[in-house]
């Protein structure tokens, strides 16, 4: 699996609209990023980071831009098999 490493998310109107759709704040999704458990490779070469916020678990999709840097797409609870790949981590 392709290890990312993620400093800085990039963030426009676009983007903030859209998370809000799904009722995820900025904080939420960059602290869900800070605390990633699990990621995968998403559609389109995007990735699928798999963070803890508290007690809620958020799926934030992102595509790179540069070295570190990352666009966010979208953010959202986590599916139910997103939240089992987390829980199966957690258990190491």
């Amino acid at each position: 699996m392709t290890r990312i490493k993620i400093k800085k998310l990039v963030w426009d109107n676009y983007n903030v609209e859209h998370i809000k759709k799904h009722n995820v704040t900025i904080y939420e999704a960059e602290e869900a990023i800070r605390n990633f458990k699990a990621h995968k490779v998403g559609k389109k070469g995007r990735y699928i980071a798999i963070g803890r916020v508290g007690t809620r678990l958020l799926s934030v999709i992102v595509r790179r831009q540069a070295t570190g840097v990352y666009y966010v797409v979208t953010a959202r609870d986590a599916a139910k098999e997103e939240r089992k790949r987390v829980y199966e981590k957690e258990k190491i």
